[in-house]
């Protein structure tokens, strides 16, 4: 899971990690301080905390391996209450694509979004570093399941051979064959080992001309990319011209996303994990 993060006005200097805590408002703190919460829904939001969304956002919420933003700094998730706002954003994904959608009940997400507000901004939890293990599924009953959603484009004699021994945290084993990142994601360069090809992008201009190239950047009213020649393009837009199509090679993972159960999930990661 990737929430964006947006970073709030800055104070002076204080406790806490990289130079102090950050406010959204004087006199108010940089993490509200919230009532005790349940602790039975504390296990269930770690729970699910550390099988969706330690990976990207690390196990005190400041950042993982995936790439993604510290939670703790994020406006949206100071300004959430239970889960209200986070919700569309994980249901949905975020707007830049960083983060697909997820499968989360709105009671799954209130409940991580618990455990997240109960973390201490300037201190350091030791029971969070060390997550449940993600490895609970079937394994066997992984292999069929791998079989029917990826055997299609995948296999584990040939481009997927030895997956398993890749990598040393099974959060890195699912997080891959969830959604890839090659050389293009990730703190710690484990993400490297995958060959993931680039977004690729055609431009068609309204002569008829077309443009490929790696997509840099798109938004509605620019398109970038790097063409054969290692030249860089932009072309203005307005609405639909011009055409753009968008080539990622990412997509059908993007798509069997929102078709996952948690158990299909897990089942898959048990049996990746020893595919050595």
């Amino acid at each position: 899971m990737h929430v964006v993060a947006q970073t709030p006005p800055q104070t002076p200097p204080g406790g806490g990690r990289g130079g102090g805590q950050i406010a959204i408002g004087s006199p108010r703190t940089a993490y509200p301080t919230r009532p005790p919460a349940d602790p039975a829904v504390l296990e269930r939001g770690k729970a699910l905390y550390g099988v969706h969304c330690v990976f990207c956002h690390g196990a005190e919420a400041r950042g993982g391996d995936g790439g993604g933003p510290n939670l703790l700094r994020s406006e949206l998730v100071l300004r959430d209450q239970s889960g209200e706002l986070i919700a569309p954003i994980v249901q949905k994904g975020s707007a830049d694509g960083a983060m697909p959608p997820f499968t989360l009940t709105p009671a799954q997400i209130s409940d991580i979004a618990t455990f997240i507000h109960s973390f201490k901004v300037g201190g350091y939890d030791i029971s969070r570093v060390t997550p449940p293990s993600i490895v609970v599924g079937d394994a066997t009953t992984g292999a069929a399941t791998f079989k029917t959603k990826c055997g299609s484009c995948h296999s584990v004699t040939g481009d997927l051979k030895a997956f398993g021994a890749k990598f040393a945290d099974p959060k890195q084993t699912q997080q891959m064959w969830l959604m890839p990142a090659g050389g293009r994601g990730g703190r710690g360069g484990g993400a490297a080992v995958l060959n993931v090809p680039p977004t690729t992008v055609t431009v068609t201009l309204a002569s008829g001309q077309k443009v490929d190239g790696r997509l840099n950047r798109i938004d509605d009213f620019v398109v970038s990319l790097t063409d054969a020649d290692g030249t860089p393009r932009s072309f203005r837009r307005d609405g639909d011209s011009p055409k753009v199509e968008i080539h990622d090679p990412l997509q059908p993972h993007k798509d069997l996303l929102a078709t996952y159960s948690d158990k299909e999930i897990h089942d898959i990661t048990a049996y990746l994990v020893t595919v050595k």
